[in-house]
């Protein structure tokens, strides 16, 4: 792929200033993309832009606290981000939560406030995303949704967090049917263990803040991957820059996983 096969797009991107979308974020910049991150931690998303205009001095960025869960918000980021720099040409809807409970509590004991969180940000909020970007993207763009393994499969004591990521699926195959007239693409990737601080934090939050326990969870996840180890976030932004990307221009619609086997 070329150096530079983002100089001429304008890429926005929410949970940009973390884990897979703050290295997706240095890898658009690296390829010269223009980029609108968006983020609900604003001092994160401040180190954020730091560390990608130290990198890459040339990149044009603009950052903006969000709560996905907000609809106003979400279309206030997406209108500034078309009027600062005149165009939209994708998007990598990266957010997400886990919760308090992942790995050890039950449907049975689901805790509504928790429910309406997590559902709220990962799947409701991809939805207010896609509802103010499918319009203003520019023919022939592409989007990209953060989906999950736990999107493909059902997993125990995971319940909420799951059917936030097969949500997101439905949305993105019925976003790619809307919008492919246009040559707008739609896709959603699914991670498996991926070596982010939200990761290490779900295999903590399931050990219930027992660091031995915590490790043989993290163990009994990578014992189910083909590739034996978690992935790096920096192997999940490559595959988002390649659907982003002009050399992905039929594909759409897809939940493509990225999971090194365990999925398989």
């Amino acid at each position: 792929m070329s150096n530079q096969q983002f100089a001429t797009k304008v890429i926005a991107l929410t949970g940009g200033a973390s884990g897979i979308g703050l290295a997706t974020s240095h890898l658009l910049a690296s390829r010269g993309a223009t980029l609108s991150i968006a983020d609900a931690n604003g001092a994160a998303l401040d180190t954020a832009k730091s560390a990608i205009v130290s990198a890459h001095p040339d990149t044009k960025v603009l950052t903006t606290v969000l709560d996905v869960r907000d609809a106003a918000a979400v279309e206030a980021w997406m209108a500034e981000t078309e009027s600062a720099f005149g165009r939209v040409d994708g998007a990598a809807n990266l957010a997400g939560v886990i919760g308090r409970s992942i790995g050890h509590g039950t449907l049975a004991d689901q805790d509504a406030a928790e429910w309406d969180f997590i559902l709220g940000v990962n799947l409701t909020g991809v939805m207010h995303c896609l509802k103010a970007q499918l319009n203003r993207v520019t023919d022939n763009g592409s989007i990209v949704c953060a989906s999950s393994i736990a999107g493909l499969q059902g997993r125990a004591k995971n319940g909420a967090y799951s059917a936030s990521k097969h949500g997101v699926l439905g949305l993105t195959r019925s976003a790619a049917k809307e919008v492919g007239g246009r040559g707008v693409r739609v896709t959603a990737v699914c991670p498996g263990r991926i070596d982010t601080p939200m990761a290490r934090n779900a295999a903590q939050i399931a050990g219930k803040g027992d660091k031995e326990l915590g490790a043989k969870h993290e163990k009994s996840m990578i014992d189910e991957v083909a590739l034996k180890r978690s992935g790096r976030a920096e192997e999940v932004a490559h595959l988002i820059a390649f659907l982003l990307s002009d050399e992905s221009t039929y594909i759409s619609g897809n939940a493509i996983s990225i999971d090194g086997g365990w999925n398989c």
